[in-house]
């Protein structure tokens, strides 16, 4: 049997397991169904991987997307801006050091408990406990003022303390324990009914829910692979499943494609400095060839984005000049026309790059404009970037070697050699984390050893803003100020190539409401509005 067969009967058996133990619960639609049977208040979703770690979110769930049984102080709206949700309003001291929420009255968790400021105090203490991937690093202490008051106290100001109220979701005191991940209990729109590990997710609107109650009563997850999630659209199981671009043009009838633009990038984090150094664990830092900005600048100037998203991503995707892509601290400036090999070739020989020997790679005196370019090996996407750029460097005489390897096998290599990497927020922290030379060396931030004092500057002055506008204008100003910056016609530590559309199929007749710009693809992102679905048909 062929591996192409055998992963179809695989898809198969999967999706008629499903339907057989009855996980989904619902019956698989046809495409020529009465308009009375396509309004139900159901839905079955494929549209992300399992999170192995629970529903905490004092250990990060809900991050990349609505926690659904939890509710956050604040929220992001379709256009980005900060809106209120468990909280009525914020307020900031003049010195930037405490925060002061007041929350909503008469909100009650899905047990019918109320929710006091106890709760917020209790969620973001567990969560600097328990060691959150949320960066809670500034806050010196959270207690109740209250009934309805929570006083944050940082120990510097910082202006992107506001995504830790968006990302966190409030978790009740008296309900919180070891099993709480698996049987979460919050003031969300929907409540907890049952979770089978490796299969599937099963929730229902919660009716003490505080805002518009949804459309959709209940909700399934199911947990399969690209081919079973696809053999699960083709089969009528399910309502909206996320596929690869590589799916993109297979056409199921009764179901649209949605193409959803993102800040989901990709780009090649650059060595910025000559090696010769090693980390306290003896990991070789820097890079000679990838050192030298004209070698960097060359390599942005020459590659064709709009040639990657047609032939990598099926033509769904956007070009990256930045890792931070129209989102509101994003800098338009950054923009440049690529695909410019005669003008990266001049800015080579300018910078004293030729080819001497006539073997079709340039050099600078003994050096060759040579150097490896990994990339985690179980990523097609990230291989096929890499393969592609490799080529598109070849007229310039750079001789880019790709090399697929493990993240662990990558970790004691990417000081030293150019990485392909992801990253992808709606927390400008990021900018910081990524370029910002105290984070030079710190696990997968800033691995090139980047530093500038301006742009650090800056990312400071940004980070210790006392609101989110006013630290706009600083990130914006680290990325490009005129003269100098981080982004590609900057320093350009990196060559950011593409944000990845996030693909869905959606049944015809169901309205997924205006979605933001998505982050990084952790996480549903996709389900943050949830609470806005509806059948219009």
């Amino acid at each position: 049997m062929t591996k192409k067969k055998l992963s179809f009967w695989l898809s198969a058996g999967i999706i008629f397991s499903l339907l057989v133990t009855g996980c989904s619960q619902t019956k698989p639609m046809k495409s020529e169904a009465t308009n009375s049977e396509v309004k139900k208040d159901e839905l079955v979703l494929a549209v992300g991987n399992e999170p192995e770690m629970g529903f905490d979110p004092t250990i990060g769930w809900g991050r990349y997307g609505s926690p659904l049984f939890q509710s956050t102080l604040l929220k992001r709206d379709s256009d980005l801006n900060i809106v209120n949700d468990l909280a009525t309003r914020y307020d900031v001291s003049d010195d930037g050091l405490v925060w002061t929420v007041q929350l909503r009255e008469n909100v009650t968790f899905s047990d019918g408990k109320p929710l006091t400021a106890d709760d917020v105090t209790f969620t973001f203490e567990t969560a600097m406990t328990n060691g959150s991937v949320l960066d809670f690093q500034a806050l010196e202490k959270v207690e109740a003022a209250g009934p309805t008051t929570v006083k944050f106290t940082l120990k510097t100001p910082q202006s992107t303390f506001v995504n830790s109220l968006v990302a966190t979701g409030i978790v009740p005191k008296h309900a919180y324990g070891k099993e709480y991940a698996e049987h979460p209990i919050g003031s969300g729109p929907y409540q907890f009914v049952q979770w089978d590990k490796g299969q599937q997710l099963i929730v229902k609107a919660n009716p003490h829910y505080y805002g518009d109650m949804p459309f959709f009563q209940k909700v399934t997850f199911l947990f399969l692979n690209e081919d079973a999630a696809f053999a699960a659209a083709q089969t009528g199981v399910v309502d909206v499943t996320a596929i690869p671009a590589a799916y993109s043009k297979k056409a199921i009838q009764g179901m649209r494609l949605e193409a959803v633009k993102t800040v989901d990038n990709r780009g090649i984090a650059f060595p910025t400095v000559p090696a010769g150094q090693v980390t306290e664990e003896d990991i070789p830092i820097g890079n000679d060839v990838t050192a030298d900005p004209a070698i960097r600048k060359a390599i942005n100037l020459a590659i064709n984005r709009d040639e990657l998203i047609k032939g990598v991503l099926e033509g769904y995707g956007s070009p990256a000049f930045s890792a931070v892509d129209r989102l509101p601290w994003w800098n338009a400036e950054t923009v440049f026309e690529d695909g410019d090999i005669e003008g990266a070739k001049k800015l080579l020989q300018d910078a004293g790059w030729r080819d001497n020997d006539g073997d079709g790679i340039v050099e600078k005196g003994s050096l060759k404009a040579e150097f490896t370019l990994l990339y985690p090996a179980n990523d097609v996407i990230r291989q096929s970037l890499s393969l592609v750029v490799a080529d598109m460097m070849k007229p310039l005489g750079i001789q880019i070697n790709i090399e697929g390897k493990s993240w662990e096998m990558i970790e004691k290599d990417m000081y030293s050699q150019a990485v392909l990497m992801g990253w992808g927020s709606h927390d400008p922290h990021e900018l910081y984390n990524v370029y910002h030379s105290k984070l030079a060396g710190k696990d997968y931030f800033n691995t090139g050893y980047y530093h500038n004092e301006t742009v650090n500057e800056y990312l400071d002055e940004a980070l210790h803003a006392k609101t989110e506008e006013a630290a706009n204008v600083f990130w914006k100003k680290a990325q490009w100020d005129g003269t100098t910056g981080l982004s590609a016609i900057g320093d350009a530590p990196w060559a950011w190539l593409v944000n990845i559309d996030h693909l869905y199929l959606v049944k015809e007749g169901l309205d997924i409401g205006e979605q933001k710009i998505q982050p990084h693809e952790h996480g549903w992102p996709i389900t943050d509005n949830l609470v806005e679905w509806e059948w219009t048909e």
